[in-house]
């Protein structure tokens, strides 16, 4: 019997942390993974106490048909990287991997190119974590490590 290998056992947790999502576009789910130990868990969703788009009916991203990181002020979610620093310490976080997994609302497929956005970058980069996998098929991923994040700055012109 093969067993799954722990990147993808470690996805496969996101992936039904993202179950919790209430997000109408797209689903996502992270984990924060320190020692083999799981740290922290986040999926999208709106503030604490705020109405999610699931309880509205309503994605003003999506009827904006807006693509990647435009209009991310409009969303009413918190990214599920964010969701899931905020529920961590930093000195847990230090040298930890966050795995990521993010679906299609609509039609439940793996999102192939996920990446945290800018924003999510940043936030990942200061709370010391060291490593994202992001899931691209059932059993593929990719791996970045956040160092180059650093090194290649891609917010600012020029």
């Amino acid at each position: 019997m093969d067993r799954v290998s722990k990147t993808n056992y470690y996805l496969d947790i996101a992936g039904t942390v993202l179950e919790r999502s209430t997000c109408l576009k797209h689903k996502y789910g992270a984990i924060i993974v320190k020692n083999d130990s799981i740290v922290a868990t986040g999926y999208n969703g709106a503030p604490r106490g705020r109405k999610n788009c699931t309880d509205t009916g309503v994605c003003v991203c999506g009827e904006a048909a807006c693509k990647g990181e435009e209009r991310y002020d409009l969303c009413r979610s918190v990214h599920a990287e964010a969701n899931c620093i905020i529920s961590a310490t930093r000195e847990q976080m230090l040298d930890s991997t966050l795995y990521l997994c993010g679906i299609d609302a609509g039609s439940g497929e793996i999102i192939k190119d996920a990446c945290s956005c800018q924003m999510c970058k940043r936030l990942i980069i200061n709370a010391g974590i060291s490593k994202v996998i992001v899931r691209s098929s059932p059993t593929c991923f990719v791996s970045y490590n956040v160092r180059d994040w650093v090194l290649n700055d891609d917010s600012i012109g020029g």
